[in-house]
Parts: structure tokens; sequence; C-alpha cells
């Protein structure tokens, strides 16, 4: 009887390990989001969302006619000249690592491993073979690929089956998908871990801390940085262990005190690591510097006649003047133990018009190599200039630089470059003269904390701080526009100071998650989102796949969960905190150390991971780590059974963002029907935390953002 149910619990996390590792995400072959269609096209009766427009189903109708083909193969092309219709067709095509004309088609000399795509047509390729053999390649997307045979037959120039599917043919696998004739289509509805009853935490280390990355060697050390401008090289214990983060404090790895300028949001920002920092120890800092004090603190302003905006007639803000403040990337070498306090390059140099809402946060995306910075909208209530939907501006944007080609000087006056790095070619406005090269999404307010998922990493999710209501999470995706300052979460925002420049956008990105400042301080409105990671480690299963995201003032932690896999569709709920009674170091609110209880947070700068992708938090009361559910006596029903083991799954594409645009529409017209201005009701995608449950701490003081928090910005 054991051994059955050893069996059964086998099974039951195989099937569930495959449904979460499985599934493929919608992108077209341009690396864009599907369009969400009323009516089918005509040509290709493709609904739902599409990859075609209606200009572009013409071309492929006519495409077909000049083909010419009758009989069982006329059925088979057309199928195929649709599929680059199909939502999935970036996974067809191959686009994010090739460049062809005809989708990869199913094959059943190759192995398959796809559970969740149907098999029918698994042999695919082989059908097309037997059906379509003498047709002309004229006028077909294999003409690409004929060489001198333009005229020929598929047959005159493959000469068999095998050559032909070894050219076209491939499997519908871990990492991909392939063709088999119809629409792509998955039968999992739902794949997820079972909700976790609560989140345990140990607290390894006192002091404050805003980034955490682990060591680039694979180790079981990290690197911590805190705002003042000084990083240090710590040694993790492992699970279980009840010991203390180490700190060697009297042996900096950098020290930039006299180069940062520290106070409210200002300061050390961000760390990365050149994803081949092994063999070139290229190290990069995020930081804010004060011209006054430093004189090598010297760049362009941000507020510029290019964005019809004078610093001249920016008032004083908190005591500086316009762009007396800016931010910085700089480029060091290391060893990875020390770091030679010279700096080698200044990569990126801007004046900031006020002293709030600049990001800060650096990171190399895990498949590209390019390097993503978080900006701003620069301040102010309101961006009352418009920057985050200014085109020429770069504030209230994530921008993608390549730092690995120094640009000539062609490349610094033609694309006005902001220091030493190039534009990657498949930037999305790389070809757009109205929009600076180096945008890769823009409308945002001021991202605190993103994270690309280790197992799909296309998955992109940012924390986007709101003002007067919302704070929201995006998915953030290729020349995504997300809304400010027209929206705030997912309803529009209205402000008394408007940019007389102000243009409405069309088709913005609303955010997968949010909640209402209301809906976690209740007194004073206030309210700072802090983003998270999807959580990959094997400690606490029940958490599994879960994005984790807090409120600075709140000490609330929330868990979100796609629902089904790959939509983009997810709803989230407050985890219940509890400190383990035997902590390294005590962490509990409570005189009784000798049970668990609520940890005292204080302020929840930030998410960490280490090398083992166990999730720690960056908070003002010290540095903790999620733990065994069981040592808080929180219920996992995963924690003593077969481990989810991770898997090598490469880049998938991220989910179509009309998801979250059906999702706000059905509350914008509940809204009109309730007769609401979205001051209620919209915790149809977020749980609302309970006043006084376990982990919450109430807080009013000024935190990361510095402005007032009686208006409710964070």
């Amino acid at each position: 009887m054991n051994s059955l149910s050893s069996v059964a619990v086998l099974l039951s996390c195989l099937v569930l390990f495959l449904a979460k590792e499985s599934l493929s995400h919608p992108l077209c072959n341009d690396l864009t989001a599907p369009l969400k269609r009323k009516q089918p096209l005509s040509f290709c009766q493709v609904n739902g969302s599409v990859c075609c427009n209606s200009h572009e189903d013409l071309k492929l109708q006519k495409q077909f006619k000049a083909v010419n083909v009758s009989g069982s193969c006329s059925s088979l092309l057309k199928s195929l000249l649709c599929s680059k219709c199909d939502p999935f067709a970036a996974e067809l095509f191959r686009a994010e690592s090739e460049s062809r004309q005809v989708p990869v088609l199913c094959n059943s000399t190759v192995s398959s491993h796809k559970s969740t795509q149907s098999l029918a047509g698994i042999d695919f390729c082989t059908r097309f073979w037997s059906e379509c053999q003498n047709l002309s390649v004229t006028n077909t997307p294999f003409a690409s690929q004929s060489g001198d045979g333009n005229n020929s037959t598929i047959y005159e120039i493959w000469k068999s089956r095998n050559d032909f599917c070894k050219t076209f043919g491939g499997s519908s696998d871990e990492s991909s998908v392939c063709f088999d004739g119809q629409a792509v289509s998955f039968n999992i509805s739902k794949a997820t871990s079972p909700s976790p009853s609560g989140m345990c935490l140990e607290k390894l280390a006192n002091g404050s801390f805003l980034n955490m990355e682990p060591h680039p060697d694979g180790s079981n050390r990290v690197f911590l940085s805190d705002q003042a401008g000084m990083v240090y090289l710590a040694t993790v214990p492992s699970q279980g262990s009840r010991e203390v983060l180490t700190i060697d404090e009297t042996n900096l790895f950098l020290d930039l005190t006299e180069e940062v300028h520290f106070d409210a949001e200002l300061g050390l920002l961000g760390i990365a690591f050149h994803p081949d920092f092994s063999r070139n120890g290229r190290f990069f800092v995020s930081f804010n510097c004060d011209r006054v004090k430093w004189p090598e603190c010297s760049g362009k302003c941000a507020c510029n006649s290019d964005v019809d905006c004078d610093p001249s007639k920016l008032d004083s803000d908190d005591g500086a003047t316009p762009c007396q403040y800016h931010s910085v990337i700089s480029e060091f070498f290391t060893n990875g133990t020390y770091v030679k306090p010279v700096e080698v390059r200044r990569i990126f140099t801007m004046g900031l018009p006020f002293t709030t809402h600049h990001g800060g946060q650096i990171l190399f995306g895990p498949k590209d190599g390019y390097l993503y910075f978080m900006m701003g909208d620069g301040g102010s209530k309101g961006d009352p200039h418009n920057f985050a939907q200014n085109k020429r501006s770069l504030l209230g944007k994530i921008m993608r630089l390549d730092v690995n080609n120094v640009p000539d000087a062609k490349a610094m006056s033609q694309f006005q470059l902001w220091g030493n790095y190039t534009i990657p070619k498949d930037n999305p406005f790389t070809q757009d003269k109205n929009m600076l090269p180096e945008i890769w999404a823009m409308g945002v307010r001021n991202p605190w904390r993103c994270s690309f998922d280790s197992e799909r990493p296309s998955y992109f999710l940012c924390a986007d701080v709101g003002e007067d209501k919302y704070e929201e999470v995006d998915m953030i995706t290729k020349g995504g526009n997300y809304g400010w300052h027209y929206y705030e979460g997912p309803l529009p925002f209205t402000s008394s100071k408007t940019s007389k420049n102000s243009t409405k956008i069309t088709n913005p990105i609303f955010p997968v998650m949010w909640y209402k400042h209301s809906d976690v301080n209740q007194k004073e409105g206030s309210a700072s989102i802090t983003g998270g990671y999807f959580y990959r480690s094997t400690t606490d299963p029940c958490l599994y796949g879960t994005y984790l995201f807090a409120d600075l003032y709140a000490g609330v932690i929330w868990g979100g969960a796609e629902t089904p896999l790959g939509s983009g569709n997810f709803t989230s709920s407050h985890i219940p905190l509890r400190c383990t009674s035997d902590s390294p170091i005590s962490c509990s609110s409570d005189t009784d150390s000798s049970s668990s209880s609520s940890p005292a947070l204080g302020f929840i700068f930030s998410f960490g991971q280490d090398n083992n992708k166990d999730i720690y938090l960056l908070a003002s009361s010290g540095l903790y780590r999620i733990v065994r559910p069981s040592r808080c006596n929180f219920h996992c029903s995963l924690e003593n059974g077969t481990p989810l083991v991770p898997s090598r799954q490469p880049d998938r594409s991220p989910p179509s963002p009309s998801s979250s645009q059906r999702l706000h529409n059905s509350i914008t017209q509940s809204d009109r029907t309730n007769g609401k201005n979205g001051d209620g009701g919209l915790f149809m995608e977020m749980g609302k935390p309970a006043t006084g449950q376990s982990g919450m701490l109430w807080v009013i003081e000024d935190g990361i953002d510095g402005e007032s928090q009686t208006d409710g910005d964070g």
C-alpha cells in the first residue's frame, strides 16, 4: 500500500511538473503581442487573438490564389500560409532564434515530449510531403529555401520525404511548439501548486539593504548593497543550519559613499554582473550623484528643449535645483572578491528634474544579454510634463542598452546617446525618428523592482509605484505602453497638474495585478509597491511558481498565481507571515520567542534571490529568508513529497496583453453600472488582506518615495 501511495505521489508531481513546464505563450512572428479581433479574418478564419490584420489576411489570400493549387494539397497549403496569423506564430517560426518563412512542421520521426499540444497531426510534415510534393514552390513560402529552383516542384528540390522533413520538420517539445495543420491549442486549463497556507521566515542578518545579487560563480555567496553606497560580499548559510549570514564589513567589496548622494529616494539603487562575468570581470552599479559635490557628476538634463521643458522654469525640489542630481550607471572591474574603486567606463548619465521617481534598477536580460534600466517619470505629482508618454524623453521608460559594444562618434551623433553604450538592433523604436532608440517600454511612473522569471525568462514583471489610489504589477513586453499618466492601475487617472501637450494614447497595456492604497492602509491611504520574484526554490513547494510582491509600508506580502498557465491572467492573495521560533536572529514582534509569530519587518525595501533560488526579504529591520513552511507550523501537502525539480526550460513567448485589456473593460463597465468612479469593488484580481492579520505592520512615516504620504503617493 505504501509503495502504491509513493507511485501516486510521484505521478501526480510528474503531471504537475510537465504541466508547469510545457506551456507556450502568445507572441507574433515580429515579437509583438497578438491583437484581439471581434470578427474572424476573412481568409484565415482565425478567432480571438490573431497576428494578422485585414490587410495581411488579404495579402495571404492573393498569395494562395497565385499558387493555383487544387485537390487535397489546397487545404494544407492554406493552413500553412495562415500559420503566420496564429497567436503562437513566434514559436511556430522560431522567431527569436532564426528567420524562416515556413513554420516548423510537426514530424513524427522526431520524438515529442510536449504533453499539452494535440498529437493528432504530429506527422504533418509527412502528410504535407505526400499531398503536396508536386507543388511548384513559386509564390509559396518554400521559394526562399529553394536556391535556384524557384520554378521547380517540392519533389524536384528535396527529392525525398526524409530530406524535406529534415529541412522543415521538428517536434513539439519542452522548448517550443510545431505546426500540425491546426491552430495551436493546449489542453490543460489549470496547473499550479497548492495554495500556500502561509510564509515562514528566518532572520539571517541585521542591517538594511536595497540590493542582493547571487555570486556569478554559483556558490553560496551573495552581494549586498545599501543605499549609502557600500557593496558587501556575504556567505549564505545552508537551509536548516540555524546559522547567520556572514558579512565581512571590514573588507568591503566596493565603497562608493564618496560618489553616491544618499537621501530619501537617492542613493545606490542597483547592481548587476555581466553575463560573461567569469571571463571578463565586468560589474555595473546604478546610483545617484550630486553635481554640486562631485565634479564628475555631469550629464545632459532630462528636462530639455527636445521634450519642450525648460529647467530654469522648474521650481526647486526639496532644496535642490533642477538636474542637480543625476542617475548614473558606472562600470567597474572585479576579480569576484574585491573591486578596484576606479570607474572603467561611464555607461549612462542623466540629470533629474526632480528628486523622486527615478527607479534605478539594472538587470541583464537572461537570454539576450542586454542591460535593462528602469527609470521613473522624474517626479512631481501627476507627471505634469507628461515625461512618461513623451517619445523624446527617457523618463517613465524601461531602457534596453548594449554595453558590449562601444559607440563610435557617428553613432553618438546619430542617436544622441546619453553615454557609452550602443542600441540593440531589435529595440522596438530604432527605425522611428520620433522615438528615442533606448526605449524598450514606456508609460511607467516609478518601477520599483523588476525581475525575469528564471524558468520562463520572457516573463518580465515590474512593480510600478502608484500615486493616489493604485499600486500595480505589469507584464513588460517589447514596445509596450503601460498608460501612465493617463492611467493609474486599471482606471483612468486625472490630475490638476496636466501637461498642456498631453495627447491621449491608444491600446495601453493594463496591469496583471494591482491593489488599492486604502486596502492596505485604511487610516492614511498610503502605499508603495515592492516587486519581487517568481518563487522557483524547492524549499517551499507550495509557493512554487508564485509571483511574490509586497507593500513597502504595510509589511504585507502577496502571491500572484497565473491561471491557466500561459494566459497572463493572475489572481493574487495576501500570504500570512510568521517567523520561525528557531530563527538564528530573533525576528518576532512578540516577547515570547518560543513559538512562531509575526515578524517585525518594518519597511520592505526589496527582494533578493540566491543561487539556490531561495527568496529573501530585504527590510529596514534586517534580511529574512523564506524557509520550510513546517518550521512555522504552516501546512504544505507537497513539503514531504516528491520535490518539483526545476526545469532547464528555454525562453518562451510572453502572453498577450489582451487578457488585462478584457479585465480592464469588465471592471470599468462594472464601475459604470454601479455608479462608481473606481473607488471600490476592484479586488477581482487581488485578494483583499484582512486588517490586523499576521505580518501586517502599519507605518506612516516617509519612506522610499519621499513625498507626502497623506496623498497616498508611493
